[in-house]
């Protein structure tokens, strides 16, 4: 599975494209399969669809030239505008498995913050988690002491969150108004941050090519010399008397000087002339040079190999047009690229790459992750799942959706011309993955079994169909008899009528002695499983033994690394009473049934919760304050946590999902909105898949 890299810089300006591409050499000249993806694009310009890092980063690694595969910034506004952002995260995950290849590390650029991108924090975050990648803060050393870096990087890891921070690379060390080397190694900041890598300056990487200043000025060309080849070094505006401007003719500097000044031109010919390797010479303003003066000048300028150019502004102008000059690498000059990231690599340190792919950080799924390995799990099932409510709108919009993506075959009960005209109504399209069924037409058939499975309570034949007139109960009959994988109802129906003929037809799975449920709580940044908030109201010892096996079971299947806490109003010994003892109990019943399971208990709600709390109530615990299982004592305290997180703290809830059923059977709110439908589908497909 391919590790994920996400650098962050802690603000604009400070060489992040350049950081990303020394960091993947460094990992490929390490003999690692390294990949680059960009999963947002972040324009140059606004108003121009390029995007730099990109362009660059195709040329130096290992990338897919499928622009589809990266978010495009309107995207993001759109979720955001719409609260959808956490929705978007699946389309990022979908394209990163896409994206990624047979990398065994895949780097990623962040976003910057800018005036047109006030977002990138949050989408960094949100990225990051549900990529589950490691992060990369870049900082800058060009700050005025040790104190304010570290306040860089505390906001800029408060931001992403401090348990998914792999490290820190520093840039632009020792340069002018820097931090030196010795402020970094002198500093405890290495005490507090794990830094990768510290990138001393060095001006000269940053020299561009004459060339690349023409361009960007669009300056006309008198002579080009060596435009493709001289790099700049500085600038000077050569505005003194020759005599006085003598010590900025310098190797590596852009000589601007307004045209119609002839003692300057003669002199910065002269000192070309004399073997100075000037970078080159901007002639400035409307007026031309001298012709009796460029006669002169021309032969020795020409033989010196200096490019001139000529602009029309006017020399005090020039300025301006720097500032915007050199903020990126040209995309095609091939020996900056590969000095800068020779460069970088080389000033990444070499032992966490060392052991990078051979470590595990433990990580919670996130919601968007956990969403879309259903999704994918569901298509690699491809079960048939029937829905009893067949024309009811919202179950024939999700059916849709499901069929077109792929993730079941989807049977709908109910009179065809029904649904058919919901279909209509709702605008969806009823593909070859949908079966429509009239319930009249096969009810007939299911009768005689139905009376056989329920002889032992003295059903005759015209119960039974009295009983198949029920669509839950005839979606059950197929189910039962293997026509179907799963069954999906609830969006009309109470809980009890869609558990009832379940419960009365397919029962207990092989080892199961109990049906009961868990809710699948997608918070803000993972995902928890609450067990048994629907079904079993008072359980016994035994019973909440059982729970916690087929929640720690349900987990496992759908992802989730179990760590299960048996919640109590207790931790450990701090109480007493039966409700206590049952726990207790009930948590050596499942140490003794399944050895395999990481369960304790019993412990209180944020003693299991809270890595702080857990320290400090269970020390030795090895579920306290990382529990992903939560097994609550009775109906009533879980049903009242389930729903008090979901509103609270913004939570969407899944389920509930039954487990301990011999075949797949899943209830929905009558509230439930047309993804919960989906998603509950998908679940039951995946289920099937497992039973």
């Amino acid at each position: 599975m391919a590790k994920t890299i996400l650098v962050v810089a802690t603000r604009q300006g400070i060489g992040l494209t350049s950081a990303v591409l020394g960091l993947y050499h460094a990992l490929d000249r390490k003999g690692i399969k390294a990949g680059f993806h960009k999963p947002v694009i972040q324009y140059d310009v606004e108003g121009q669809e390029i995007d730099h890092s990109r362009s660059v980063l195709r040329h130096s690694a290992r990338t897919t030239a499928d622009d589809s595969l990266t978010i495009r910034p309107e995207t993001v506004q759109q979720a955001l505008d719409a609260g959808n952002l956490d929705e978007l995260m699946e389309t990022v995950i979908q394209n990163f498995e896409a994206a990624k290849g047979d990398a065994d590390v895949v780097v990623m650029e962040g976003l910057l913050e800018t005036a047109n991108v006030p977002y990138a924090n949050e989408v960094n975050r949100q990225i990051a988690r549900a990529l589950n990648a490691d992060v990369i803060l870049l900082a800058d050393a060009r700050t005025s002491s040790i104190a304010r870096l570290e306040n860089q990087l505390d906001y800029a890891a408060g931001n992403i969150g401090k348990n998914q921070l792999l490290g820190v690379i520093i840039n632009h060390i020792n340069a002018a108004g820097a931090l030196s080397a010795a402020d970094i190694a002198t500093s405890t900041l290495g005490d507090k941050y794990r830094l990768l890598g510290t990138i001393t300056s060095k001006p000269e990487l940053g020299a561009p090519r004459v060339s690349d200043l023409q361009q960007h000025l669009g300056a006309s060309i008198l002579l080009e010399g060596e435009s493709a080849t001289r790099r700049i070094h500085d600038y000077v505006l050569f505005a003194r008397t020759p005599a006085n401007a003598a010590d900025f003719l310098q190797p590596g500097n852009c000589i601007f000087l307004s045209a119609d000044r002839d003692d300057a031109l003669m002199a910065t010919t002269i000192s070309a002339k004399a073997g100075n390797h000037l970078a080159c010479l901007v002639l400035t303003g409307p007026l031309p040079a001298s012709d009796v003066v460029m006669k002169l000048c021309k032969p020795l300028l020409e033989e010196a190999r200096l490019p001139v150019l000529h602009l029309e502004t006017s020399s005090w102008e020039i300025s301006k047009l720097i500032e915007k000059f050199n903020r990126y690498i040209p995309v095609d000059d091939e020996q900056r690229i590969r000095d800068t990231k020779e460069y970088i690599a080389d000033s990444i340190k070499d032992d966490w790459i060392d052991g990078y792919l051979s470590t595990a950080r433990a990580v919670s799924l996130s919601p968007a992750a956990f969403r879309y390995q259903i999704v994918q799990r569901a298509i690699a099932a491809q079960k048939t799942i029937v829905l009893p409510e067949g024309d009811e709108p919202r179950t024939v919009v999700a059916a849709s959706i499901c069929a077109e993506r792929g993730m079941a075959r989807c049977v709908l009960l109910a009179k065809p011309d029904s649904i058919r005209a919901v279909a209509t109504q709702q605008g969806v399209t009823l593909g070859n993955n949908i079966q429509i069924i009239d319930p009249d037409a096969v009810r007939e058939k299911y009768v005689a079994r139905l009376v056989e499975l329920r002889k032992a309570k003295g059903m005759t034949e015209d119960q039974a169909r009295d009983a198949l007139a029920d669509g839950v109960m005839l979606g059950t009959m197929m189910l039962e008899a293997g026509e179907v994988d799963g069954l999906v109802s609830g969006a009309v129906h109470t809980t009890a009528n869609t558990i009832r003929p379940p419960l009365q037809i397919i029962k207990t799975a092989p080892g199961a002695s109990m049906v009961s449920s868990v809710f699948f709580m997608c918070l803000p940044d993972q995902v928890l499983v609450y067990g048994d908030c629907a079904i079993v109201p008072n359980p016994s010892a035994d019973d909440l033994a059982q729970i916690a096996i087929q929640s720690n079971d349900s987990a496992k299947a759908f992802g989730i690394e179990p760590r299960v806490a048996m919640i109590s109003y207790s931790t450990g010994t701090s109480g007493s009473g039966a409700d206590v003892e049952k726990v207790k109990e009930a948590t050596a019943k499942v140490r003794e049934l399944r050895p395999d399971i990481l369960v304790d208990g019993p412990l209180q709600y944020d003693a299991a919760a809270v890595e702080s709390v857990g320290k400090q109530k269970a020390p030795n615990s090895p579920v306290a304050g990382q529990a992903s299982v939560f097994i609550f004592p009775d109906l009533n305290t879980g049903n009242t946590t389930y729903k008090a997180v979901q509103r609270s703290a913004n939570a969407i809830s899944m389920g509930p999902v039954l487990q301990g059923m011999r075949k797949p059977v899943n209830d929905l709110s009558r509230g439930a909105l047309v993804d919960d439908i989906v998603y509950t589908i998908a679940i039951t497909a995946v289920q099937a898949a497992h039973s």
